[in-house]
């Protein structure tokens, strides 16, 4: 960036584009302070939606189901709400103590409270990058887990249901603690969401997030172990995803199994427990623990020897030969956890290798698709029963009725009768097999295998099967 050849937009013009927040949030999120500053615009423009956006979509997935549920905290909450701190939120009759929720609400609260402790301890060492990054690591885990993992409590009928409204509580507690956690970095969107947040309790609230004081970690709600369980089952279904996609199966194809290999068996009877969160996460029909992976993958070690020849020198026919025999899984590992791995050669001469000088590839036998993390191997059978085949399609038929009904601009409790005409006899067993779970999941009254006179068509293709649906939106 020169000023004198202007290879730059006047920040004016960043903000009119992008907004201030934008720019404030690259400056302090997105580079180390002990680096020289990049100024890019394209960066800043990537630095939206894996922050900014992602924020704002947990922000209104509450705003739009709290509206259409009554959801009125302002109600509720009797006596001092200037802070509306969780104390304050507790004067309410719905309102139940953290031990009592689910462990899915004491999880994101644990995350919550281990957030702000951490983001004052690296403010207090003047390290906005790292406190950055981990207000960053709790929005995933909050929009990527949490909310998505609660919608069917968000979506159940019983408006009063306590499970429904532990969810309610949680998430409105969330985004309190998260704009008052944001405003020193993006003061305006801190102060749009406190506005929002805040406007049902009619003046009894901070007029301003910026005139609040700013949160301390509840020490009590921190749960370190669950957050360790927690971790690892986000971890095994992150990998179980990176499995399909290196394969190039569908998230929508259900598959026979999944085995998981762990490192340390400390948390496997929990995850034990939660095999039914994971065969849904990964769409498959079983969960199975194994003692090694070696029966699915195998490992080729692969020295960069460009770059370890000048280093290496003569050393190099003794330490290419001592990669070749070494546990692949083992330095795969070490390479994941420390970045670097330690090679000893017979005249005790020593070295250190780090992921540009070797690289572990990770190869699946034939009928497995395979990916390792820290401490975790997840390996998915790949095999395609007829049956799991039948179920890919009736999955893609909810995606292809989901993209007609928000083509249509149905509303999120809309129901609708639903027509498909097809010439595949495949893909109507395959709705058949499958109708009650697609009338469920598209809020669906009927489907009718013929044109319906009312309403939209949309001609799509499911997995190589041309249909046409329709959409008529139930008055």
């Amino acid at each position: 960036m020169s000023k004198s050849k202007r290879n730059y937009r006047e920040p004016g013009e960043i903000f009119d584009r992008y907004g201030a927040d934008t720019l404030r949030w690259y400056f302090l999120a997105n580079q180390p302070p002990w680096t020289s500053i990049r100024y890019s615009e394209q960066a800043i423009k990537d630095s939206i939606p894996e922050f900014l956006l992602r924020l704002w979509n947990v922000y209104s997935f509450f705003v739009i189901y709290a509206n259409i549920d009554g959801f009125d905290p302002g109600e509720a909450v009797t006596g001092e709400v200037d802070q509306l701190t969780a104390t304050q939120l507790a004067t309410a009759a719905t309102y139940r103590p953290a031990k009592d929720r689910s462990e899915l609400d004491r999880w994101i609260l644990s995350e919550l409270n281990q957030t702000i402790a951490t983001v004052i301890g690296e403010m207090d060492q003047y390290d906005n990058f790292n406190a950055c990054r981990r207000i960053t690591e709790f929005l995933d885990a909050l929009s990527n887990w949490y909310v998505r993992r609660s919608r069917n409590r968000f979506w159940a009928k019983e408006k009063q249901a306590p499970a429904k409204l532990d969810a309610y509580w949680t998430l409105y507690e969330c985004l309190l603690a998260t704009s008052k956690l944001i405003a020193p970095f993006v003061p305006f969107v801190a102060e749009t969401i406190w506005q929002n947040l805040a406007s049902v309790y009619n003046g009894r609230a901070a007029e301003s997030v910026h005139l609040c004081d700013y949160p301390e970690p509840t020490l009590d709600a921190i749960d370190e172990s669950l957050s360790a369980q927690m971790h690892l089952l986000r971890e095994i279904t992150s990998l179980g995803r990176n499995a399909r996609s290196a394969a190039s199966l569908k998230v929508r194809q259900p598959l026979a199994k999944v085995e998981v290999i762990l490192a340390n068996s400390t948390h496997q009877a929990w995850l034990e427990q939660h095999v039914d969160l994971i065969a849904e996460e990964l769409n498959v029909k079983a969960v199975q623990f194994a003692a090694n992976a070696d029966r699915y993958i195998s490992y080729s070690v692969v020295p960069n020897f460009k770059r370890l020849g000048p280093r290496l020198g003569k050393n190099m026919p003794a330490v290419k030969k001592l990669l070749s025999s070494a546990d692949g899984g083992v330095l795969l590992e070490e390479l994941k956890s420390t970045g670097k791995v330690q090679v000893n050669l017979p005249d005790d001469t020593t070295f250190e290798l780090d992921e540009e000088d070797i690289e572990v590839r990770l190869q699946a036998k034939e009928g497995w698709a395979a990916a390792q993390g820290q401490g975790v191997v997840v390996v998915l059978a790949t095999e395609l029963s007829p049956e799991l085949i039948s179920e890919g399609l009736a999955r893609e038929v909810v995606r292809a009725i989901q993209e007609a009904r928000k083509e249509q601009n149905c509303d999120f409790t809309d129901r609708i009768h639903v027509g498909i005409v097809t010439e595949s006899e495949e893909l109507c067993t395959s709705i058949e097999d499958s109708l009650s779970y697609i009338q469920n999941e598209t809020l669906a009254e009927r489907i009718l295998f013929e044109p319906l006179a009312q309403g939209t068509s949309r001609k799509v293709s499911v997995a190589k099967h041309e249909m046409t649906v329709f959409i008529e939106v139930v008055p």
